[in-house]
């Protein structure tokens, strides 16, 4: 059997709900734009903030400003909408990620349909690519959405690791191996694959361990934990848990 050489694991910090606490009152406080340069300065790899169509977080100017502040990718996630792909358009971001969005939803449920959605999404994939714009779909770990996806010729798709956050026991073993089979096939089809939701402190580093993956993006859980020990601790913190899941097993432990 051929082994992986442990590679370091990207880092994405979604800023969403820094924003989501400045709209609730609304104002300049607490600025998102400050977020991804603290993350910046701590060792994040990239920001990403979702551009939803209620703009209940992120809004269009903040898109500019982020670009603006730091020299990180950005990774917009996005709909599959006429206007979306307008604004990515636009502000040419480092990296587009299609993902399902329904406004009653509060947050994304589930991975996107990219099988079952092929004909809409093509052209936004096509549209993206030829502006330089990486694209990446959110889908569940799932081998027909993974073929999906190499039909679409989207380079990069997120794996979406809700279903294993949420288990427990024997259902969340199942879950891990499922995302580390999906992982490696989406390398076999020539994919690069992400993972991301509901990571915590608690449950990264089985899904860091997965070899196969290049990046995590992770939000709600490091910006809750700013709230008591600030961004910066929060980050690091996520950042030396994903570090020591890769690192390499030392002489005698075996692996």
């Amino acid at each position: 059997m051929v082994s992986i050489a442990p590679v370091r694991l990207r880092l994405g910090v979604n800023i969403d709900h820094v924003a989501t606490i400045r709209n609730a009152r609304g104002g300049a406080h607490p600025d998102p734009v400050r977020a991804a340069q603290i993350v910046a300065e701590v060792g994040g790899d990239g920001i990403t903030a979702h551009l939803r169509e209620d703009r209940r977080h992120i809004r269009d100017e903040d898109l500019i400003r982020i670009q603006a502040a730091t020299n990180l990718p950005l990774n917009l996630e996005m709909a599959a909408t006429d206007e979306m792909l307008a604004i990515a358009l636009r502000h040419r971001p480092h990296a587009a990620c299609i993902v399902p969005e329904r406004r009653e939803e509060r947050t994304t449920e589930g991975g996107l349909d990219a099988a079952g959605q092929h004909n809409r999404l093509a052209p936004i994939v096509a549209q993206l690519s030829d502006a330089g714009i990486r694209v990446s779909l959110f889908i569940a770990p799932d081998p027909r959405q993974i073929e999906a996806a190499m039909q679409l010729g989207a380079p990069v798709v997120e794996l979406h690791t809700g279903e294993y956050a949420h288990a427990e026991g024997e259902a969340r073993a199942a879950e891990l191996a499922r995302l580390g089979d999906m992982a490696a096939l989406a390398v076999h089809c020539g994919i690069e694959p992400h993972a991301g939701h509901g990571l915590t402190y608690e449950n990264v580093q089985p899904i860091a361990a997965i070899p196969h993956l290049a990046e995590l993006n992770i939000g709600h859980y490091l910006i809750g934990e700013a709230i008591f020990v600030g961004l910066e601790t929060a980050v690091r913190t996520m950042r030396d848990l994903m570090d020591d899941a890769r690192a390499p097993a030392s002489p005698g432990r075996g692996g």
